[in-house]
């Protein structure tokens, strides 16, 4: 048995005092639709300082004391392994920047974010691990095209 390529991304929830969460609406073909700021860890950066500049870039804002909420683990089928690392913070400043390449963001109450018609792929399995202090783990196989089996929180 060889060992698994693992791939490195971060999501993080920037909220309010107003029970908001900050949202994105992302265009990227693969992963369209309502989520988080969030991306890939790029050589050279840790995995906290990746969740920063993802937020930064997509939100313009800057943001930090990100506290960590679990993590998401994807199987491949081709036998790669994706761990995604979850965030959240509500310490943050700067100003919202206008649509980009990646969407627009915008602030959203937690129950409206829950039942949003146009959620990213398989985002509400997310959502638990955002909001509930009770996960550790979110474990999802994937065969490149579409989710195996039943998610399983840890």
């Amino acid at each position: 048995m060889s060992e698994a390529k693992v791939k490195i991304v971060n999501m993080v929830m920037i909220y309010n005092d107003s029970g908001e969460v900050l949202a994105l609406d992302k265009v990227h073909s693969d992963w369209g639709g309502i989520t988080f700021p969030g991306g890939k860890v790029q050589a050279g950066e840790s995995i906290y300082e990746s969740a920063v500049r993802e937020a930064k870039e997509e939100t313009g804002l800057d943001i930090s004391a990100l506290e960590p909420c679990g993590i998401v683990h994807w199987a491949a089928e081709s036998g790669e392994r994706y761990l995604e690392f979850l965030f959240r913070t509500k310490v943050y400043s700067g100003e919202l920047c206008k649509p980009t390449h990646e969407g627009r963001c915008f602030w959203i109450s937690r129950k409206a974010l829950q039942s949003a018609p146009n959620l990213s792929m398989n985002f509400k399995y997310y959502l638990p691990m955002f909001f509930e202090d009770k996960y550790a783990e979110l474990f999802f196989e994937w065969d490149g095209k579409a989710w195996d089996g039943i998610p399983q929180y840890k």
